[in-house]
């Protein structure tokens, strides 16, 4: 069986008109697509179809790959992953160089007064840190959640517990910052309610995968998009739903400073304090010398902010972020800089660029 979309295009006077139907073909798939693209006289329609297929080939090639890599973190010890990663971390950054550009630019912008020299050390421990981080998660099915806690020292319990008592759950969110996957198996592993709100991969085979490592430390997973409301019933039977915010949010996002520039930031973590009364417990899974980690929670309560007003929104966000970033400037390296954080720009910025130029 196969499921393929078709795009027909029938032409009318002011463009193309496009309509989309959904076939079941129970036939070689080529074959098929050939006869309907010739029967039709679209070409493109076979070509657009084979783009599709090259694509589901080049998946699987990554799931390939993925799974090999993944028999050999397994058995290696932590502490000789921990110098690949290094390693790696070097190579992918000094030869491949990848996001390289973005990397510096980014810490340009945050950290102007530091040497160049200083941004290059912050961004090569960077590509280090985020390498450790993915050998480490790849690990989870082969790592108990006690080895994980016993390699922490936890501070700020007791708003967990706060949280409880008031029943309306919590929002633990974070930044892609230090190692922000071991949330679920730490909070697991101390009996409390935790599920974790994901984002979904375009590789599907790659995003079962990833997930499956993650239930495999004891957490549930609710997918973003209309399982969100499923967020919101956890909130109301008292859990913690975890995810990170701090990414560009493009046109859906608030625009909140982050060192000293304007970024489009998720406005979900807001949205759902204020829609439910839930606290908002900020962490920080700080990475350590010799495999140790440090963890950290600071409360946010919002009680005396009412409605999903875009103002209220602004504040909720701009106070954890702000957190955030006073965070990551005594931990640097720890941050994930490889994204475009500044790439959407606030729509008064867009026409004062317009006017200075037209001037």
């Amino acid at each position: 069986m196969y499921n393929v979309k078709i795009f027909f295009y029938y032409p009318f006077h002011s463009g193309y008109h496009i309509k989309n139907a959904l076939l079941s073909i129970r036939f070689p798939e080529q074959l098929i697509l050939f006869y309907i693209a010739n029967h039709l006289k679209k070409p493109y329609l076979y070509f657009h179809m084979k783009k599709r297929k090259k694509k589901k080939f080049q998946h699987r090639i990554e799931v390939t790959a993925l799974k090999s890599v993944m028999f050999w973190i397994w058995i290696l010890p932590l502490h000789t992953l921990h110098q690949l990663a290094d390693c790696m971390g070097w190579f992918v950054f000094s030869v491949l160089r990848i996001r390289y550009r973005v990397v510096m630019a980014n810490l340009a912008h945050a950290f102007p007064e530091k040497s160049e020299r200083e941004r290059k050390r912050i961004a090569l421990r960077c590509y280090q840190n985020f390498a450790k981080t993915t050998f480490e998660f790849i690990r989870f099915p082969v790592t108990k959640r006690k080895d994980v806690f016993s390699h922490c020292e936890i501070h700020g319990l007791e708003h967990l517990d706060s949280a409880l008592k008031r029943g309306k759950g919590a929002l633990v969110i974070s930044g892609h910052f230090g190692n922000w996957e071991l949330i679920g198996a730490v909070l697991a592993h101390l009996n409390y309610p935790i599920s974790l709100l994901v984002g979904k991969q375009r590789n599907r085979i790659a995003d079962n995968i990833i997930n499956r490592h993650r239930m495999s430390m004891g957490v549930d997973i609710i997918k973003m998009g209309i399982s969100v409301r499923n967020a919101i019933k956890a909130l109301r039977n008292n859990r913690f739903v975890a995810f990170l915010s701090d990414q560009n949010a493009r046109k859906q996002g608030v625009f909140v400073d982050f060192f000293g520039k304007k970024a489009s930031t998720p406005p979900g973590a807001a949205a759902f304090s204020l829609k439910t009364g839930a606290p908002i417990l900020f962490f920080f899974f700080i990475r350590l010398p010799r495999g140790r980690y440090k963890l950290t929670f600071h409360p946010f309560i919002f009680d005396h902010l009412e409605g999903l007003a875009p103002d209220h929104l602004v504040e909720v966000t701009q106070a954890y972020t702000k957190l955030l970033e006073d965070t990551i400037r005594l931990y640097p390296d720890q941050y994930f800089w490889m994204h475009r954080r500044w790439k959407k720009r606030p729509p008064e910025e867009k026409l004062k660029n317009r006017q200075t130029t037209k001037n």
